[in-house]
């Protein structure tokens, strides 16, 4: 499989936690109910942690909750990371380039295999214009279309919203979390 290309796969798997850190510190920047509780909740996880992970969440909050300084540093990250993104994309990408990605076909012959430009980047290209148009109809003219509703309350850290769930493409770690009733065991199966 491709996992034993480590080099492609390692800056895979650190691309793809890079993108949750960039859009977990963007939720939380509207400083709603649902940001609030969002950042109170994910940043506790790193208090299971032993011996240092209390020290790690006020670290990470800027004192002894989720308060200005926290969503000061949230603001720095989410402006520092898709550099990061960048940066990580184009070293995946050459790691690809050298080694290729996985061939379910078998083929081991150069003759049948085809070159990834043009064909591969016409496709993505076209994939990507096919994305970016109607993402930017939907930014443009309804930004606040697909937000929670809970999140246009200003965050009120002695309210707690009655149904805290996190965004689609965080549902996966909520399961797997939701299914561990022992903090230090679910956040131990996340990793």
């Amino acid at each position: 499989g491709s996992y034993l290309y480590k080099e492609t796969w390692n800056t895979g798997v650190i691309l793809l936690l890079t993108l949750m850190a960039t859009a977990f510190v963007g939720y939380v920047l509207p400083w709603g109910q649902m940001s609030f509780w969002g950042a109170t909740v994910i940043t506790n996880l790193f208090s299971a942690i032993p011996y240092i992970g209390q020290t790690l969440v006020e670290w990470a909050w800027g004192g002894f909750s989720v308060d200005n300084p926290t969503l000061t540093r949230f603001f720095a990250l989410h402006f520092i990371l898709p550099f990061a993104i960048a940066g990580l994309t184009f070293i995946h990408l050459t790691f690809l380039h050298e080694t290729g990605s996985n061939n379910p076909l078998g083929l081991t012959s150069n003759c049948d295999k085809i070159p990834f430009h043009p064909y591969f980047s016409m496709k993505d290209i076209l994939g990507l214009m096919f994305l970016f148009f109607p993402l930017m109809v939907l930014a443009t003219f309804s930004p606040n279309l697909l937000g929670d509703p809970e999140n246009f309350t200003p965050a009120n850290p002695l309210v707690t919203p009655p149904h805290i769930k996190p965004e689609w493409y965080f549902l996966f770690a909520y399961a797997i979390l939701r299914s561990i009733p022992n903090k230090l065991g679910g956040v131990l199966a996340l990793a």
